[in-house]
């Protein structure tokens, strides 16, 4: 079972989340999101990561922003892949390849989808893209979990983490606002109570 933590601001914060075993770290470059970062600080963040021993897999998460535009932030920041969060056409991510991946907020799309793609699954909230702490549609995503590699979001936190794993059964899972203390802010505690709840629900989980 894999992790990915999002919304990550600060360099400690990234440090803990390593250092607690997330597979994946998203910085936020949406600038209307609390948690958005401006690429020169991302960068400081990435390189401190990229000292570790094992880096966890670093995700820029974007919102309707062109495939240039993603492609050169993942080039100067030294990131590894785009999460396309908004309502971008498919040729969009189609130009990104393996260096980017979808985040569906609802079922009913028409992206064609494929065993080993790499899928995010949100909560569906009017205007927004991700990072409300509402809790997405755990019937639909059981559904596209059966079809891709799903990450599934949208208000996991400590306490149902290991009830979404058993009702969807999805490749990872991706948290930002259920383990802060404040928008942005990680909380020690809930991001070690997170991970070591999947670790006891997925023993044999390679965290």
């Amino acid at each position: 079972m894999k992790v990915k933590i999002c919304g990550v601001t600060t360099i400690s914060d990234a440090l803990l989340c390593a250092e607690a075993g997330a597979d994946f770290i998203g910085l936020n470059f949406y600038p209307k999101s609390p948690r958005c970062l401006a690429p020169e600080r991302a960068h400081q963040i990435v390189s401190v990561l990229h000292d570790l021993p094992k880096p966890p897999i670093l995700v820029g998460v974007f919102v309707n922003e062109s495939a240039a535009t993603m492609t050169a932030i993942l080039d100067e920041c030294g990131l590894d892949l785009a999460q396309l969060s908004g309502d971008e056409p498919e040729d969009v991510l189609q130009t990104m390849g393996m260096h980017g991946f979808k985040a569906m907020r609802q079922a009913n799309t028409q992206l064609p989808i494929t065993n080993n793609q790499l899928l995010l699954f949100d909560a569906h909230a009017a205007g927004q893209f991700g990072g409300t702490g509402k809790t997405a549609d755990w019937e639909a995503a059981a559904k596209l979990a059966s079809q891709c590699r799903l990450l599934l979001a949208g208000g996991l936190t400590p306490d149902n983490v290991a009830q979404a794993i058993g009702r969807v059964q999805p490749w990872g899972v991706d948290v930002a606002s259920g383990v802060e203390s404040s928008p942005g802010v990680k909380d020690k505690a809930k991001v070690i109570a997170f991970i070591n709840t999947i670790k006891q629900h997925d023993p044999i989980s390679n965290l």
